[in-house]
């Protein structure tokens, strides 16, 4: 097994879906990937969880993925368990992408996946996560091209994973 430093790509890591089993992200090899750390009780909830659908709906075919991170670590506003997270995502917005096991994003137990994505791509305030629903887009070679703000719409951005996917 490889280190972290050693880890270039996301697609060397494995991640715990939401039942517990381990899924190797480089099953993603070749899908242009949006990451995000997700919550179901912030004010940010309503309009990401929304449009993240839509960028899914429209791009799923094309090679997107959406890869959503469940994280309590902000105002504790993911205390659900993985199921009860899991059918709040799929039966309110009706998300369709995978919803993983909840990770924390920052600290001594953040996630390695997280760790990789933060130093790969830092903040305009740092390497921290700052709050739910930190994106970051990632090429089909695995690499992090781009992190986008909590308060960034995923529309907003529509273009930038376009351009990934090769999309007119």
């Amino acid at each position: 097994m490889t280190s972290q430093s050693q880890k270039a790509s996301v697609h060397d890591f494995t991640v715990k879906d939401a039942r517990g089993n381990d899924v190797n992200l480089s099953q993603y090899r070749g899908k242009v990937l949006l990451i995000v750390n997700v919550a179901s009780q912030c004010g940010l909830t309503n309009s990401n969880y929304t449009e993240l659908s839509k960028l899914y709906e429209k791009y799923r075919n094309q090679g997107l993925e959406i890869l959503a991170f469940p994280c309590n670590q902000f105002g504790s506003q993911e205390p659900g368990t993985n199921e009860q997270i899991q059918e709040f995502a799929c039966t309110r917005f009706k998300a369709e992408y995978p919803v993983f096991s909840k990770v924390d994003v920052n600290g001594a137990n953040a996630d390695p996946l997280y760790k990789h994505l933060k130093s790969s791509k830092g903040g305009f305030f740092g390497d921290g996560i700052k709050w739910n629903f930190s994106k970051f887009l990632v090429d089909k070679e695995g690499n992090v091209v781009n992190r986008y703000a909590p308060t960034t719409s995923p529309l907003s951005f529509e273009k930038d994973v376009k351009k990934l996917l090769g999309v007119e």
